[in-house]
């Protein structure tokens, strides 16, 4: 029997329930045994259930196209096949927290690549690098949930992946202001251009909901467990204000970011901080971990997505075009993957980071 953690896929014939399937292809922990989604792919192989709609650049791994796709609404005979499951499921944001919750009371841990939990007190939001310690209340959740080894963990919205990390890296030096703007790949949204072809030539101003992520979700990733009361109180800086357009690329969330220090470092400091900054997932060697975690580009011209999105097989984060400003103290430019780093790539290397930790084991 095969020593590998066995997995499930919610929402697996969906774009992101797509990417998880190729990235944990040859995966040496994880292994996808099952796979559910709505009640219209039930029964048929996931090969017919991605026929014609398959988005991925690689093929549709050997291992995956025969089984056959259960629904995600079974929530008890899903469970009985897997050790925990990745959520990527595609509904109302109470149907996702009722479903997540459900899956998490059959004993079976969740990372959820979906918004639904983010701010539920008792949830974990992590990025790996950056706040592995908000896991601790998951024992907290346990007791409210009335589970020995049942859990919801989340990782962030993609697009704080492109600037989070270097504020992160400077946090010494007291970032306190920025002004943010994304500009935003339409994978994001779950589409192609033939899919959405409105998209070529072309930007939108506006994006559902993610101004208000993009602006909060940090101050809780920067926040801290409150061990008496069991929840994650978020943190009151660095206040961010931000604006998000949808921009003609297909992979990769780009941001322009304008920054105010209480102590004003070099430009030195702050790139030496960011190529040394390295987190549990760096430490511990985790398969998905890219070696460099953050990169800086002394190019004037990059970090650019066509160039620099892929790098360490889109777990890396990219920094470019940092410089003094008139206005605040420094800007600079980021760049991230959104569907590997800021989607189920991320959420994998959660996963990981509470196998090393021991969250998540065999049943």
């Amino acid at each position: 029997m095969s020593e590998k953690l066995r997995v499930g896929i919610l929402g697996g014939t969906g774009m992101v329930g797509q990417r998880f399937i190729s990235l944990l292809a040859d995966h040496p922990w994880f292994e996808v045994v099952t796979i559910a989604a709505s009640a219209r792919s039930e029964g048929q192989t996931y090969e017919e259930a991605v026929a014609g709609r398959w988005k991925m650049d690689t093929p549709i791994p050997e291992a995956v196209k025969g089984i056959r796709v259960m629904n995600v609404n079974d929530v008890e005979k899903v469970a009985a096949t897997v050790d925990f499951v990745f959520s990527a499921v595609d509904m109302t944001k109470e149907e996702i927290k009722a479903i997540e919750e459900a899956y998490a009371k059959t004993e079976t841990p969740v990372v959820s690549n979906n918004s639904a939990h983010r701010w539920t007190p008792d949830v974990p939001m992590v990025i790996p690098e950056i706040n592995p310690e908000h896991f601790q209340v998951i024992e907290a959740q346990k007791k409210r949930l009335g589970t020995t080894r049942g859990f919801i963990a989340v990782k962030p919205n993609c697009s704080i992946q492109s600037y989070v990390p270097a504020l992160n890296a400077w946090k010494e030096f007291e970032p306190y202001e920025c002004v943010i703007t994304t500009y935003q790949a339409i994978s994001g949204a779950g589409k192609d251009f033939k899919a959405w072809p409105e998209m070529v030539e072309n930007i939108i101003p506006y994006i559902g909901g993610e101004e208000e992520k993009s602006e909060q979700e940090p101050r809780r990733i920067w926040g801290h467990v409150d061990e008496e009361a069991g929840v994650i109180v978020k943190a009151e800086e660095p206040v961010i204000t931000c604006q998000c357009l949808r921009v003609p690329v297909l992979n990769g969330h780009t941001a322009a970011a304008f920054v105010k220090f209480r102590k004003k470092p070099t430009k030195e400091q702050l790139i030496e901080k960011l190529e040394s900054y390295r987190g549990f997932p760096q430490e511990e060697k985790l398969p998905m971990a890219p070696e460099q975690f953050i990169k800086y580009f002394e190019e004037d011209n990059r970090p650019q997505v066509k160039a620099d999105v892929d790098r360490d097989k889109g777990m890396g984060i990219s920094i470019g075009r940092l410089r003094e400003d008139t206005v605040y103290d420094y800007k600079f430019v980021g760049l991230s993957h959104n569907t590997i780093r800021g989607a189920a790539g991320g959420a994998i290397l959660c996963a990981e980071t509470l196998k090393a930790k021991g969250y998540i084991t065999k049943k």
